[in-house]
C-alpha cells in the first residue's frame, strides 16, 4: 500500500477488492469509498471495470465521499477522464456520492492536463452536474478525509 495509508485512519478502511490496477477500500461509518491507482497508465476498459465494481459498492448505499488517489499516474487519457467525469460521476450521484477529493501526481503538466480536459468536458457537455458536486484536490488521504 501506498505510503499514506499507512496512518491510524486507514484502520477505519477495509479492501473492498484489488485487481492489477486499482485497489479499492471502503468505510461505512467514514462514508468514504477510497480508489488508489496502482499503476502510471490504466487502459480505458480497465478503469471502466473497475469504476463499475466501485459503482456496485456505492449502490450499496450509505457512502457519500469518494476519494481518488491518481498520484501513481505518468499518463493523462481524455476519453478516460471524459467517461468518468460525464457519465460515472453523474451516475454515482443519484446514489449519495456529491464529494469528491483528488489526489493528483506531484507533476504540475499533470494538473494543466486535467484543467484543460475539465474545461472543455464542461464546453462539450453543457447539461454536465459539476454545480451538484463538491470537488477539491488534496495531497494527502488523510487530507482528503478530512476534508
Amino acid at each position: 500500500m501506498n505510503d499514506t495509508l499507512q496512518s491510524s485512519q486507514i484502520q477505519d478502511f477495509e479492501l473492498a477488492f484489488e485487481q492489477k490496477y486499482v485497489r479499492a477500500l471502503k468505510s461505512p461509518e467514514l462514508k468514504i469509498i477510497l480508489c488508489e491507482l496502482l499503476a502510471d497508465y490504466i487502459p480505458i476498459e480497465d478503469f471502466k471495470d473497475a469504476f463499475q465494481q466501485i459503482g456496485e459498492i456505492v449502490k450499496e448505499g450509505g457512502y457519500e465521499k469518494f476519494i481518488f488517489d491518481k498520484r501513481s499516474l505518468r499518463a493523462f487519457h481524455q476519453p478516460t477522464m471524459e467517461w468518468y467525469f460525464i457519465y460515472w460521476k453523474k451516475e454515482m450521484l443519484q446514489y449519495g456520492i456529491k464529494t469528491h477529493r483528488k489526489i493528483l501526481p506531484d507533476e504540475k503538466w499533470f494538473e494543466k492536463m486535467v484543467q484543460i480536459a475539465k474545461d472543455q468536458i464542461l464546453q462539450n457537455y453543457p447539461d454536465n452536474i459539476i454545480d451538484q458536486l463538491d470537488i477539491k484536490y488534496c495531497n494527502t488521504i488523510e487530507e482528503a478525509i478530512a476534508k
